[in-house]
């Protein structure tokens, strides 16, 4: 969980218990920084509910915004998916097996919070890139935490025992092409005027209109 927790650093995380068999969600969302998450009588909490059953969701928090990770879910994936990811700039930061043969792929595209349409675009890049659920790619979709088991009967090993969810690699870094993520994610929300782009410095460009709905974000902060 540690491991998990250090290569997504970010202010506050969102945590919520949703039961194997019923999927009702514990009563109450709860919302911890890093240093809480880690407590041990935190940890001791959340390993009592995933013994009753329930399964150990987390969201780098932001609000009403993405906190600049994106969720990439991985339900029948092979052996090339992690070097392919690597080759296309898509690197994660954080690679869980959630069950043999599942995985789950934190990438992170800002330091700083993203709109949750531009969020949501860049999942879906991803996702239809790799094959990955289409089910879970809006912008605030929750990521299973490292160091719990994955209480869903379908994800069952042979021996009948709920399996570990397990951190494959976990490396705090920003993945090498999300500009060219972020450019196409703008570009989306702005397809009528794709010949009007401004100058953000070397790195790249966005439309005209994406500067403008980021000027006014920012005014209204």
């Amino acid at each position: 969980m540690r491991r998990q927790l250090a290569a997504m650093p970010n202010d506050f995380y969102f945590v919520r218990m949703i039961h194997g068999l019923t999927r009702k969600p514990c009563p109450g969302e709860r919302i911890w920084d890093a240093g809480h998450l880690a407590r041990g009588s935190v940890v001791r909490f959340l390993r009592a509910r995933n013994l009753q059953g329930h399964d150990i969701y987390l969201l780098p928090y932001a609000e009403h915004r993405n906190a600049g990770y994106i969720l990439l879910d991985l339900d029948h994936a092979t052996p090339e998916v992690l070097p392919l990811l690597r080759s296309n700039g898509h690197e994660p930061c954080v690679m869980l097996q959630t069950s043999p043969g599942h995985l789950q792929a934190w990438i992170r595209v800002s330091t700083t919070p993203l709109e949750a349409a531009v969020a949501t675009s860049v999942s879906k890049q991803l996702a239809h890139t790799y094959g990955g659920d289409l089910a879970s790619t809006d912008w605030r979709h929750l990521g299973r935490l490292a160091g719990f088991t994955n209480q869903k009967l379908a994800r069952r090993i042979p021996s009948g025992s709920a399996p570990w969810v397990k951190v494959v690699e976990a490396r705090p870094i920003l993945a090498s092409a999300a500009q060219d993520l972020l450019r196409s994610a703008l570009a989306e929300q702005s397809p009528d005027a794709p010949s009007h782009r401004i100058y953000v410095g070397e790195e790249g460009t966005m439309t005209a209109q994406g500067a403008a709905r980021i000027y006014r974000t920012w005014m209204k902060r």
